[in-house]
């Protein structure tokens, strides 16, 4: 099978499932519905392989194909085609993005198996990943915005899956509205880029990159930086990514590890033809992401909610990859994003593991003591956590150090990046385990006593007072039941076969070993320029990393294991103010809120009671209105139905006539 045949299967798969599961799941019964949606990814998953195999078996100067369903629109001298582009990238996107979706999906299986949404949510889900496909496999800048747009609407259908909830629906919100500031960046970038090329296709475009003016590049880059921003989550539009959490565990793993967060650091690797010819481009890229790591760190430090924890780290972990992309670092960027797939959806599993065993409960002050009554959930933390923290020979080790060794190595200001890079490593290293250490660590609580004993609990089911129904809970099976990561086999195939990735995944591009992604990834990346630091950087760089990642458990062990929050609460009690800061999360919202969300509500109400009431309904359609009526009125008045007068009237306009004609001669 062709390379190209297996990728338009591979967009075919979960289309399917969408539309089957959209149309008849409701027929199916029990689990089915979950079985069918994640076979359709499988499938996805398994043609994904198969284009990687016949794309490896190609010459390097034949791993870039473009294929066209049909021509959508011809408009003068600019051919929009259905296409798509299979390349080295495209085909490594698509085997991440549909094999960690193929696991999250098995892990939905079981988890969501008690929801009355099943079916709904199987359809979102597979509609989600045929979106997230769609995007990468693009071959023009029009394919690209669909998916693009068709990735935010399905985000916002998960996200506010609980609808039932304000919360879930307002989070929902707020995460449409603001890509769709990003839809608009991606759009305009793209039709400033068009202005200068003459064509929507990538490669065509690529190849007059040295041509376009640098006002327009620089511009046009800067706009689709916009739409990364927005769907990757970098300052300042990262507000929706913790709100995010109001959707169900599966989805945030499915956002934060292979999907959506991701879209950004894709289209900065993709147009990188693009932004080696515009380098404040590339800096203003390289430099939100090394804010957006620092600050989304500091805020992961005091942050309570265990999903919003982990959640902070990806908007972190993004921001290394955007850093890195942007610098040049593209292979190192995108071996960063593979190997987070893995142990950002194996933490998102495992936390939804913990939060049943609470009965939906997230917060991190009422955990404690988990580590003997979930085992197996215990384990799988700590391998995410490891791996997340950057400690060898977990994949993060290699993967985080090899975007900063890139980094330091452009020099200048770069270094500054570099040293901010490796503070933040640490950082994470410390709320990372701090995460463990408070949930697994101390005295058991309640619900860990329970399962400790093989004890199954079962919590009752809020009931809403006005509709008598029993509201949506983040817990799987009915009841729900404590614990069902411990004994549901989907969950635990889903997550040991990520830890076991989160382990041995760094292999594929370890420094002076390993050069495969580097091989794998060389046709799309073959007219960059390639960075080579000297040896005594790249074992200064690892051993730093290493050091950092030990020294980072080693304080939170101190903080919250030994010490058992002690400490924690005294630093909190002399630092109030910069407590405060950070759990305001830099009062980003509040910023926003003023600066944007409240001129917007105050124009909004000035057009509807001042303009629309006041000027259009008033003045313009009621004056208007009013002359009207006069003229009508005057007209009438004349109307009085006697010939003498009608006879009169001819007479002055014959006469006025005449002396018109009079007057010109």
């Amino acid at each position: 099978m062709s390379a190209t045949t297996a990728a338009w299967l591979v967009l075919a798969c979960p289309l399917a499932g969408t539309i089957l599961l959209g149309l008849f799941g409701r027929a199916l019964p029990g689990r089915i519905p979950g079985l069918v949606g994640t076979a359709a990814i499988a499938g996805s998953f398994v043609f994904a392989i198969l284009a990687f195999a016949d794309l490896q078996s190609r010459g390097e100067e034949q791993r870039q194909l473009v294929s066209s369903l049909y021509d959508y629109a011809v408009t003068g001298s600019i051919d929009v085609q259905m296409s798509i582009l299979v390349d080295p990238l495209s085909i490594l996107m698509m085997l991440v993005v549909s094999g960690v979706s193929m696991l999250i999906h098995l892990y939905s299986v079981a988890y969501m198996g008690g929801d009355r949404g099943y079916v709904r949510f199987f359809a979102y889900l597979n509609f989600f990943v045929f979106s997230m496909l769609l995007l990468v496999a693009a071959g023009n800048f029009f394919l690209l915005i669909v998916g693009w747009a068709f990735v935010g609407a399905a985000s916002y259908l998960l996200i506010s899956f609980w609808y039932r909830r304000t919360t879930a629906t307002a989070a929902g919100i707020k995460a449409f509205v603001i890509n769709v500031v990003g839809d608009v960046g991606l759009t305009l970038g793209a039709f400033f880029i068009l202005k200068e090329s003459g064509t929507l296709d990538f490669l065509g475009t690529f190849k007059q990159a040295e041509e376009i003016s640098g006002a327009n590049l620089t511009a046009g880059l800067i706009l689709l930086l916009v739409g990364a921003f927005a769907k990757s989550a970098q300052i300042p539009l990262h507000t929706w990514l913790p709100d995010a959490m109001e959707g169900p565990t599966p989805v945030s793993a499915l956002i934060h590890a292979a999907t959506m967060v991701t879209a950004g650091v894709y289209l900065i690797a993709r147009m990188h033809p693009l932004f080696e010819q515009s380098a404040a481009a590339a800096d203003v890229g390289t430099i939100i992401g090394a804010v957006t790591l620092f600050v989304a760190a500091t805020i992961g430090l005091v942050a309570t909610d265990l999903k919003r924890v982990i959640a902070y780290s990806t908007m972190s972990q993004i921001g290394y990859m955007v850093m890195g992309v942007s610098a040049g670092a593209y292979v190192a960027g995108l071996f960063h994003l593979m190997t987070h797939a893995f142990f950002k959806a194996l933490l998102f599993m495992a936390a939804g593991s913990l939060i049943s065993a609470m009965g939906g409960e997230q917060s991190l002050d009422r955990m404690r003591g988990f580590r003997k009554a979930m085992p197996f959930t215990f384990l799988c933390f700590c391998v995410g956590g490891l791996a997340l923290a950057g400690v060898p020979p977990f994949s993060g080790f290699f993967s985080k150090d090899e975007i900063l060794l890139v980094v330091g190595d452009e020099g200048g200001w770069h270094w500054i990046l570099y040293v901010v890079g490796y503070v933040t490593a640490l950082m994470t290293a410390i709320y990372t385990w701090r995460m463990i250490f408070r949930a697994f660590f101390g005295d058991p609580v309640p619900e860990a006593v329970e399962l400790e004993h093989g004890h199954i609990h079962h919590v009752d089911v809020p009931v809403n007072p006005a509709t008598g129904e029993e509201e949506d809970t983040d817990v799987g099976f009915p009841g729900p039941e404590h614990h069902i990561a411990e004994r549901a086999l989907p969950m635990k195939i889903a997550m040991g076969t990520l830890a076991v990735l989160a382990t041995v995944g760094g292999v594929v591009l370890i420094p002076k070993t390993t050069t495969w992604l580097d091989t794998f990834l060389e046709p799309t990346f073959a007219d960059a320029p390639h960075h080579d630091p000297s040896d005594g950087m790249i074992w200064f760089g690892l051993a730093l990393g290493a050091a950092l990642g030990v020294l980072g458990i080693f304080i939170a062990y101190t903080i919250w294991g030994k010490a058992n929050g002690e400490i924690a609460v005294r630093l909190r009690e002399r630092m109030p103010a910069v407590h405060r800061f950070l759990i305001n999360k830099w009062y980003f919202d509040e910023l926003i809120e003023l600066l944007v969300v409240r001129p917007a509500g105050w124009f909004g109400r000035f057009g509807q009671q001042t303009f629309e009431r006041v000027f259009v309904n008033g003045t313009l359609v009621g004056g208007t209105s009013g002359i009207v009526r006069a003229g009508s009125a005057a007209v009438r008045a004349l109307q009085s139905g006697f010939l003498r007068a009608y006879a009169a009237l001819l007479l002055v306009g014959l006469g006025a006539v005449v002396l018109y004609f009079l007057l010109q001669a």
